[in-house]
């Protein structure tokens, strides 16, 4: 058998194994039970609230499920160790069954959940948590959550740290499943820390320095300007200008300046023609193309904002109809409905609703 196979086979043996004292050592408060495989058989180590239950007359019911233990989970000679639970309130296991009793002879759940982890808090816990799933009240099922103090929920410590407890309470409506989460009081958490006042702590002070010769020097040769690499040295040479040669660029560019405005100057008197009565039509070919482009926009916005006037028509619609060549409300009630259906985004139906609106909008106006 493959190893992850063996473990699975394991974890089930487990939980069956778990299943059956809850099942039969329930009357007898069971707390959980540890399983080791051992070279010498199985031992078994079983936490009650009533030992004596477990064990029975003269030993007869330990012996009776040993038997039972070895013909249905064929395990070998198993070893039975019945040890006393110190406080009850504390074992999440006894803590669930107690609780779905309850519920299941009629507590109110709100008052059956905070009884008992008020009990848990008061035995020492440093944090609870009670989980009800079913139908609490009604038909519709919900959760429902009874928290005190801290409680972890995630991470090994969850794992390793938390006891857990589970168990069923049978109602008329159906079942409850109670979910127990406790944090013992010896708990060691990986977050918690202490403070100490009778520790020495001079050895961690560090020493005080004996003269501030030395910070002072440390300073002054912090005032000093950065030595640069010689990759940055070479390059600030390069680029780098003096203060005696900046003044004398900026004259230089001034005077470059200067020339270029003369030059453009005499160059534009010497181009320009004596006569400038062209430049009047240069001016009045662009505002009659500017006029027409105008027109030309302003009446295909009017086009657009008279077919958004027809009812369902927004500014897409009035688009893909204006593209399909209906320019104005009067060429969408001339065309057909086929016609209107053809244009991109419009379909029949849509069709058959700008007809209308354009026959009622052009009724309207007249």
């Amino acid at each position: 058998m493959a190893t992850e196979q063996q473990f699975i086979e394991d974890g089930m043996q487990r939980t069956q194994i778990d299943e059956f004292f809850a099942e039969e050592l329930g009357r007898a408060g069971y707390g959980g039970m540890e399983l080791a495989k051992t070279p010498m058989g199985t031992q078994i180590v079983l936490r009650a609230e009533k030992p004596g239950m477990v064990i029975g007359k003269g030993g007869k019911n330990i012996r009776k499920v040993t038997a039972e233990l070895e013909d249905r989970f064929n395990l070998d000679d198993p070893q039975i160790d019945v040890q006393e639970v110190d406080e009850p309130d504390l074992n999440a296991q006894i803590v669930a069954d107690r609780l779905a009793n309850a519920l299941e002879r009629g507590w109110y759940f709100r008052k059956a959940g905070h009884t008992t982890i008020d009990r848990i808090m008061d035995a020492g816990a440093r944090g609870a948590e009670i989980t009800l799933n079913g139908k609490v009240t009604g038909a519709r099922s919900r959760d429902e959550k009874f928290n005190r103090g801290y409680i972890k929920h995630n991470g090994e410590p969850s794992k390793d740290i938390v006891d857990r407890g589970n168990g069923v309470a049978v109602m008329k409506l159906g079942t409850i499943g109670v979910t127990v989460r406790i944090i013992p009081p010896n708990a060691e958490l990986p977050d918690d820390f202490r403070i100490r006042e009778d520790v020495d702590v001079s050895d961690l002070v560090p020493e005080d320095i004996e003269s501030g010769d030395e910070v002072d020097a440390l300073l002054d040769e912090g005032e000093g300007e950065p030595v640069a690499g010689p990759e940055e040295s070479d390059s600030e040479e390069e680029f780098e200008l003096t203060d005696e040669e900046a003044p004398e660029t900026d004259d230089l560019a001034e005077e470059e300046i200067l020339e270029e405005a003369v030059e453009s100057e005499e160059g534009a008197s010497e181009t320009s023609p004596p006569d400038s009565a062209a430049e009047p039509d240069v001016d009045e070919d662009l505002s009659e193309e500017t006029e027409a482009d105008a027109e030309a926009l302003l009446d295909e916005m009017e086009s657009v904002e008279g077919l958004t006037a027809i009812d369902g028509v927004g500014d897409a619609k009035a688009d893909a109809l204006r593209e399909a060549g209906f320019e104005s409300v009067e060429d969408v009630q001339a065309a057909s409905e086929d016609d209107l259906a053809e244009a991109e985004g419009i379909g029949a139906a849509f069709a058959e609703r700008i007809k209308q609106g354009a026959d009622d909008l052009v009724e309207a106006e007249n």
